[in-house]
């Protein structure tokens, strides 16, 4: 192998090694799904607002549209499983709501449903 190729493949790995170091230092918490406090004793200040956009009662899930998050989660029209099947019958499309979410079986589902009057 010539001198100028294995010039060339240590400094390829050595890149390779800063950046791994790099991205291993990297805060990575914000990345992933969204956590949210458990709803067990949650008041209702840290309860959610938002818009149901879509009931799929075939697959337990509702989509909601919602502003930004208390948990630092963005805007967003987002799918979320529910708890408890009821709650699919009592929601409905253009439902204004409060509600608490928890990361449960590695997704977002409602655990507590409020309609706003």
């Amino acid at each position: 192998m010539s001198h100028t190729v294995r010039y060339i493949l240590v400094i390829a790995l050595t890149a390779t090694g800063y950046c791994s170091l790099a991205q291993a230092q990297m805060d990575h918490s914000s990345h992933g799904a969204a956590t949210t406090k458990p709803a067990t004793g949650m008041a209702d200040s840290a309860m959610e607002e938002g818009v149901v956009k879509k009931v799929d009662k075939n697959a337990g899930k509702v989509a909601i549209a919602h502003a930004a998050q208390k948990n630092g989660m963005p805007a967003m029209t987002m799918v979320y499983k529910v708890k408890d099947t009821v709650l699919l019958e009592q929601l409905q499309a253009g439902q204004k709501i409060r509600f608490v979410s928890d990361s449960l079986d590695a997704s977002m589902t409602l655990v507590r449903v409020e309609q706003v009057k």
